[in-house]
């Protein structure tokens, strides 16, 4: 009896399928000339500029464009920034509390050591970030779309992917603390190497993210709850 070739052939599932490796970005910046005196316009266009240990504590930028810039050390106290876009440049030290990026776009762009809390980044657009070292504290995230991005080494407290779709993201050795994932999607999400992986809401919304063996039994109790399965010991 001949064999049908095609019924021989296996498909792969879903869950066997190995996660896609997230592109990092490449950032090379050129020789930066120094931000002068002023403050930060809204639709401002700058191109090529450091901005180091300045002080933009409540200043407006909204829809402004940083290409090829370097931040360093920068206070973004209740800076608005939103809308801003943000291409081939590096935020390195910054730091601030209230930080409006709502609807912002960081492409080919490097955060490193940031210090930061309730930074308001919902239905923002990164395309090959990475985000190392740093503490970012109540990180809104809300209707974001990440596509190869990196979080390495960070801690994120209690940070909102609420309805966000992360698509090639890793977590590499980093804290997630009281995460919500709530109505996420994800695609090729690696999160088996974050060293504190806690979830408050949504491990529903786990399905295209790929988890370590011990991180599955951390979470069995999660997701029984999910399903509505009791664990008890005999006779409890």
């Amino acid at each position: 009896m001949a064999r049908n070739p095609h019924l021989a052939r296996t498909k792969k599932s879903p869950a066997a399928r190995p996660v896609r490796a997230v592109r990092r970005p490449e950032v090379r910046l050129p020789p930066l000339a120094p931000f002068g005196p002023g403050e930060l316009e809204s639709e401002g266009d700058y191109d090529g500029l450091e901005f180091r240990e300045l002080d933009l504590t409540a200043q407006e930028a909204r829809g402004a464009r940083f290409m090829d810039c370097g931040l360093y050390g920068v206070a973004l106290d209740e800076t608005r920034l939103g809308r801003a876009r943000f291409i081939d440049s590096v935020l390195d030290g910054v730091r601030g509390v209230g930080t409006d990026l709502a609807e912002s776009t960081l492409r080919d762009v490097e955060v490193v050591d940031a210090r930061l809390g309730g930074v308001q980044l919902h239905a923002s657009s990164w395309e090959r970030v990475l985000v190392r070292g740093g503490k970012i504290d109540y990180l809104n995230l809300r209707r974001a779309r990440l596509k190869d991005v990196v979080f390495e080494g960070c801690v994120l407290a209690e940070p909102d992917f609420g309805g966000a779709r992360l698509e090639r993201v890793e977590f590499r050795d980093c804290v997630l603390r009281r995460a919500d994932f709530s109505a996420a999607t994800m695609v090729d999400v690696d999160l088996r190497t974050v060293a504190e992986l806690d979830i408050a809401r949504g491990v529903d919304r786990l399905a295209g993210s790929v988890i370590s063996p011990s991180q599955l039994l951390e979470l069995a109790p999660a997701f029984a709850a999910q399903i509505g399965v009791r664990v008890e010991s005999p006779g409890g």
